[in-house]
């Protein structure tokens, strides 16, 4: 795991990642304290979807990046920073240092087409899975999902 970038509020955007060759997270409805989106682009492509967790499609990203979108794209360059998003990305961006709004017009100028939602099912649920582990109790104890990790060494 890398440290951020900078650091970052989690209210908007709660969850992003590099995964699975594509930007994808849950981001906060502005409207509804209730609703998250589950907003995605692929790498290469700029292919995008962006979706309630209920599966319904975004209202606004039709054609062209959603204020959820974009709002991932912000959080994904304070997170990773701007030239490893954009490097994952397959961006291009024009000279100087990559910033989020220069991620966003790389992309944005190969006029990126919508994809399906099929894949935000998963990302809700790692994010959700996420959210559980706030909830535990500090213990020192071995979770049992993380035993994957290698033992560590102690001295003799």
């Amino acid at each position: 795991m890398t440290a951020p970038a900078r650091p970052r509020k989690l209210a908007k955007v709660p969850f992003v990642e590099l995964a699975g060759g594509r930007l994808q997270g849950v981001v906060s409805s502005g409207s509804d304290i209730g609703r998250v989106y589950v907003s995605s682009v692929a790498a290469g492509t700029y292919a995008f979807a962006c979706s309630t967790n209920n599966n319904r499609p975004c209202g606004g990203a039709r054609g062209a990046f959603c204020n959820h979108i974009r709002a991932l794209i912000n959080e994904a360059v304070l997170q990773y920073g701007a030239e490893r998003v954009a490097r994952y990305l397959k961006v291009e961006t024009a000279g100087g240092e990559p910033s989020a709004p220069a991620v966003e017009a790389g992309m944005s100028g190969t006029r990126p087409s919508p994809a399906g939602t099929k894949d935000a099912a998963p990302v809700f649920s790692r994010f959700l899975r996420h959210l559980a582990y706030l909830e535990l109790v500090p213990s020192a104890a071995p979770l049992p999902e993380m035993q994957w990790f290698p033992p560590t060494r102690t001295a003799a």
